[in-house]
């Protein structure tokens, strides 16, 4: 079965800055990937390239089979790749609702109409119906994170990217939020994770790759991951938990 998305030696630098080295990966259909790395690696320039944001120096991206190395990141957000951002930031004037209607309307194309019901199921999957008619800047770190898992999937991608989206949350929130991205996988969705909360990871992944200086350095079972030297080298001095 065609992979849902190929990176083929896809490279990026600015200057003498490598973000991308010839980074080659796939994704099946359904499938969750981990990806850990020290700050700086390249692990959010690697969600840009796939969502267009930026484009790469060399290499290829292929999505459904088909090349997006040179289609413009609104055309990927048509065709189902939806992000999260590790910082969320909302429409903080408008309310949560609002904030999901823009996604479902301008990220996926959706009728205002037939938007309206689709954006509540989001909100309720989420476990954001009663914020709906607040406004989203006066939410919690939390639920600005939930709002932006929510925007992401009123685009109704294929594939979820969700960069450190667990960051800066207590246990308990943790836990409440991996709940509800097990609930996502059930629907069929391929999801990237980009986490330094490797516990949290790890209930949900099914591989794990390791960038470092924009280069993937392993890759494979999550938990032998974990375990190998290189991986523990790496990450020496930064603060993970599992």
């Amino acid at each position: 079965m065609t992979a849902i998305l190929q990176l083929d030696n896809v490279s990026k630098s600015f200057g003498a800055v490598v973000v991308a080295d010839a980074l080659s990966f796939e994704l099946a259909r359904g499938e969750a990937l981990g990806v850990i790395g020290p700050n700086g690696a390249g692990k959010t320039s690697m969600f840009n390239l796939i969502t267009g944001t930026l484009t790469q120096d060399a290499g290829d991206l292929f999505f459904n089979g088909q090349s997006i190395g040179r289609v413009p990141a609104a055309g990927r957000c048509r065709a189902g790749i939806a992000r999260s951002f590790q910082v969320p930031q909302p429409f903080s004037g408008m309310s949560v609702f609002e904030n999901t209607l823009v996604a479902a309307t301008q990220g996926a194309g959706e009728p205002v109409k037939r938007a309206n019901a689709f954006c509540l199921d989001i909100l309720e999957q989420t476990g954001l119906i009663e914020k709906a008619n607040v406004l989203a800047g006066s939410l919690t770190l939390l639920e600005r994170k939930r709002l932006e898992l929510a925007r992401a999937l009123c685009a109704k991608p294929n594939l979820l990217l969700l960069d450190e989206i667990a960051g800066g949350l207590t246990e308990r929130e943790c836990s409440a939020l991996v709940s509800t991205i097990k609930d996502i996988r059930t629907t069929g969705i391929a999801i990237i994770w980009i986490e330094h909360i490797v516990h949290a990871l790890l209930a949900v992944v099914d591989r794990l790759i390791v960038i470092d200086f924009g280069k993937k350095i392993a890759e494979g079972e999550p938990h032998k991951i974990m375990a190998s030297r290189a991986v523990q080298e790496i990450y020496m001095g930064i603060a993970v938990d599992g």
